[in-house]
């Protein structure tokens, strides 16, 4: 497992997929490397998985690819192993090392990291390059979402493989850590992201700040890369008692009791495919108010309430702080559908389906064929 920051998991959607897959698959027999950076104890395994800790250029362009630069010499340069799982189609570039190695390789393509507003120009346009180099030098493509597989059918006219994420299912949790907040269950609507314009958390402020809303919305992120953003969302919550900034919050149990207990969740990714966040709402049983894009339909269905910009958010949360009974059955809903639908032990036996399958030869690259980018238009 190439091109995330590695295990323990305590940072993303990537991560959090490569420890849930890696361990199950060790639990099924297999040996596991997983390539690792910015871990504080560098231990040598995490749950039967093997970790090797590489170091990384500490800048926003070039953690990603450094790193995975490294790992992939790593790779090549030792015993290689049977099959690779590169994440991000940034790190595209490095499949050609690994085939020469004769190791075959999936590469998971992430969502249109070429739409984030925190690329310029450059950037997007890396992006761009990217996904093209990635669909032309690699064995097989991981879509996580339906919208991304028909984005690369449209795009390349090419298949991709269907493996979503898993969903934490979360009967039972807790109040103590609610109580430390100053918080009561169902007493306050919920945000989970990163502020980045695609998440739209100054939209959600916004609209709630608008609203006649009397639970409190409890924003759990940071801005890693826009101060300007974040000052935005700063000023209306300092001008709101109702609001309140938990800024960064990476305590597993302080983030299962936010979910759990949260009256609604407010989602407003809207670039990245199937969202880890989105999912663990679902499993911890709470409704959804989300931005309204495919790739959340495609998880929602009409098990939630959608908005497009902050006028939308005010009529949402209109409609859920008045009729309890609905909120608590779609809430249900999801969780059933979530573990229904979302299941962990699917996605590994789907990862080790397809690692199977490339260690015996399936490819998508054939003598002569070289996709190329058919269309230059998308809007999910």
């Amino acid at each position: 497992m190439i091109g995330t920051r590695g295990v323990p998991a305590a940072y993303g959607g990537f991560e959090t997929a490569v420890e849930e897959v890696s361990r199950r698959l060790v639990d099924r027999g297999h040996e596991v490397t997983v390539y690792t950076r910015g871990s504080a104890q560098r231990q040598p395994s995490h749950l039967g998985i093997r970790l090797v800790h590489l170091p990384a250029v500490p800048q926003k362009q070039l953690e990603t690819l450094s790193h995975t630069g490294i790992s992939t010499l790593h790779a090549v340069l030792g015993r290689p192993p049977e099959v690779a799982f590169v994440f991000n189609a940034a790190n595209a570039p490095f499949l050609p090392l690994l085939r020469v190695r004769g190791i075959p390789v999936a590469l998971h393509m992430d969502g249109l990291e070429w739409k984030r507003a925190k690329w310029g120009k450059r950037g997007r346009e890396y992006y761009r390059w990217a996904e093209e180099f990635g669909v032309r030098n690699a064995d097989a493509l991981i879509a996580d979402a339906p919208g991304i597989a028909d984005y690369y059918a449209h795009q390349f006219g090419i298949a991709t493989e269907l493996i979503r994420y898993g969903a934490p299912i979360q009967e039972k949790v807790p109040t103590g850590e609610l109580d430390r907040l100053g918080l009561v269950p169902d007493g306050y609507h919920l945000v989970v992201a990163r502020f980045e314009p695609e998440n739209h958390v100054l939209d959600i402020v916004q609209g709630y700040h608008s609203s006649s809303a009397s639970k409190a919305l409890v924003v759990v992120g940071s801005a890693p890369y826009s101060a300007a953003y974040k000052q935005a969302i700063e000023a209306i919550a300092n001008s709101d008692r109702r609001i309140r900034l938990l800024g960064g919050v990476y305590d597993q149990d302080v983030l299962d009791a936010l979910y759990f207990h949260a009256y609604s969740y407010l989602h407003g990714h809207s670039v990245g495919g199937t969202n880890p966040s989105l999912l663990r709402a679902m499993g911890a049983g709470t409704a959804v108010i989300a931005y309204d894009v495919v790739f959340n339909r495609e998880v929602l269905s009409d098990r939630g309430w959608y908005f497009r910009e902050a006028e939308g958010v005010t009529a949402a949360l209109a409609l859920t702080e008045s009729d309890e009974d609905q909120v608590h059955l779609l809430g249900e809903q999801l969780r059933v559908s979530a573990s229904r639908d979302f299941s962990w032990n699917d996605v590994a036996l789907a990862y080790e389906d397809l690692a199977h399958r490339l260690a015996q030869g399936q490819t998508l690259r054939s003598v002569g064929r070289r996709p190329r980018r058919v269309s230059v238009d998308w809007d999910a």
